[in-house]
């Protein structure tokens, strides 16, 4: 699963993939990042399907998203 965010300015970046238990389940992005858009791909081939969340921090900027993941 490809998906792609933008950044105004260069920042620290932390994209992580955490389960329904709150586990962290996979580390996407931990650096820093140019300003500009980036893409980043979640190998979910080893997951169970069901409910994770994608916790984005950058800079000021956090974001969490609901993913349901079917197989």
């Amino acid at each position: 699963m490809a998906s792609m965010y933008k950044l105004p300015d260069a920042s620290i970046v932390n994209l992580c993939i955490y389960d329904i238990s709150g586990r962290l389940v996979s580390e996407l992005v931990n650096g820093w990042r140019g300003a500009g858009v980036h893409e980043v791909t979640w190998d979910a081939s080893g997951f169970t399907s069901g409910v994770y969340f994608a916790v984005m921090n950058a800079g000021e900027f956090k974001q969490t998203k609901k993913l349901l993941l079917l197989k």
